[in-house]
């Protein structure tokens, strides 16, 4: 498992590409694209480009963890 760079919610950027999802999540990129297209991940696609709304990621790990911040 690799360690997120990232240690609480406030450092995360406004949006999050499949990269920073990975890197949030400790998983590898290739996880971070497999979760971008899963139908229940709160995407928003601007063109051809994959984003997270931050609030929606949070909202996402919360609901998925039982934990909430």
């Amino acid at each position: 498992m690799k360690l997120s760079e990232y240690k609480s919610y406030d450092d995360l950027p406004l949006f999050l590409n499949a990269s920073t999802v990975a890197k949030v999540l400790g998983v590898s990129p290739s996880s971070g694209y497999e979760l971008m297209h899963n139908p229940n991940f709160p995407v928003l696609k601007v063109g051809s480009r994959m984003v997270v709304p931050k609030e929606k990621f949070i909202q996402w790990v919360e609901q998925h963890t039982g934990c909430q911040q």
